[in-house]
């Protein structure tokens, strides 16, 4: 099949560090070539690719300092990828409810992953308005605040079979890793690792925009004796990190749509303790790969309860649910569902 991926121009794809979004970008697209098909990315020019790579800004604008309207760029973006449309036989965007108004309007098929929270009451005249379009699901809770959108499938993340593995380590402190935000609760996750009497290590970033959440709530718990701040890590120092964890911890407090976070330590044997909140339930299987709780309570209480979790069959329940390759595989069952349903001159073979 002949694939358009068309990225976010926030952050490199993949990203040089953190970036959620566009680490799946490239997880997918990378695995959709391995597969053997001809895949083009649009994304920022220092993006790093298998695929055709299609330009559209040198850097990646979080990087770029003379940017201050990435909108026009993101439309500017846009309008290449209509005109190019007819060279493709599906056009798959990361770029949430932009692309809808102006490719409702052209024949290529397109779908639309939504990778973000969609419960905020803005968004509700957005799919009443385009409640046919095709898109997809990080998670079955992602969808309920938007019904009437035209939900095609869940396709849950997936990251290399080989890209984080489990270490050779004795696990010997509680974990927290991702971004320092309001909603991420790290504040929970060191009184958690207080009452246990645990240490725990925090591998996080602080957004700009979460710069005086962390100066005022934040920041004074770091100086704690059992607290180690270690900052933002790439995805080379994940597996050592998070082999030598007793539990991951994800406090959260929103309705998180998927997490990755999760499945990279399922990766490398390490089980969860995740807040009830979002896609939670549904990324962990209850004491499997780690334990769904309600409150810190019930989170000190499943630390207790980690030594019943085999670390063996946490990384097999990953091989067997959160793989890229897995996640590529459903991507096409969906290209090729909506190739068939489209006019005859874009139906194709389906290798």
């Amino acid at each position: 099949m002949r694939i358009a991926q068309i990225s976010p121009l926030t952050e490199a794809v993949p990203p040089k560090l953190y970036g959620g979004t566009e680490r799946v970008i490239s997880w997918l697209t990378e695995e959709l070539v391995a597969l053997g098909h001809d895949v083009t990315l649009f994304a920022s020019g220092d993006s790093c690719t298998s695929a055709k790579l299609e330009a559209v800004w040198p850097r990646a604008i979080r990087l770029d300092g003379s940017i201050r309207d990435p909108m026009g760029i993101h439309m500017t973006m846009l309008e290449q990828v209509r005109r190019r449309a007819d060279e493709f036989d599906v056009l798959h965007f990361h770029l949430d409810y932009y692309p809808f108004s102006l490719f409702s309007r052209q024949t290529t098929p397109f779908l639309t992953t939504l990778h973000g929270r969609l419960d905020l009451p803005e968004l509700q005249p957005v799919f009443n308005t385009f409640s046919s379009l095709p898109v997809i699901s990080i998670s079955n809770a992602q969808r309920r605040p938007v019904p009437q959108a035209g939900w095609v499938r869940t396709v849950y993340h997936g990251l290399p079979a080989d890209l984080l593995e489990p270490q050779p380590t004795t696990p010997s402190y509680l974990a927290f890793l991702g971004r320092i935000s309001p909603e991420k609760r790290v504040d929970r996750a060191i009184r958690i690792a207080e009452r246990c009497g645990l240490p725990i290590k925090i591998a996080a970033k602080v957004d700009r925009v979460d710069q005086d959440y962390f100066d005022e709530e934040v920041k004074p718990l770091m100086s704690l004796p059992f607290v180690e701040y270690i900052g933002e890590i790439a995805d080379a120092q994940k597996s050592e990190f998070l082999s030598g964890a007793i539990a991951l911890l994800t406090p959260i407090d929103w309705p998180e749509p998927f997490g990755l976070v999760m499945i990279e330590a399922m990766a490398c044997g390490t089980p969860v303790i995740a807040f009830n909140r979002g896609s939670v339930p549904e990324v962990i299987d209850e004491g499997v790969t780690g334990f769904v709780v309600e409150d810190e309570t019930s989170a000190v209480a499943a630390v207790s309860q980690l030594a019943n979790i085999s670390r063996e069959g946490v990384r097999q329940r990953f091989d067997e649910r959160f793989t890229a390759r897995r996640m590529a595989t459903d991507y096409l069952e969906v290209y090729r569902e909506l190739a068939e349903q489209s006019s005859p001159r874009l139906r194709l073979a389906t290798g």
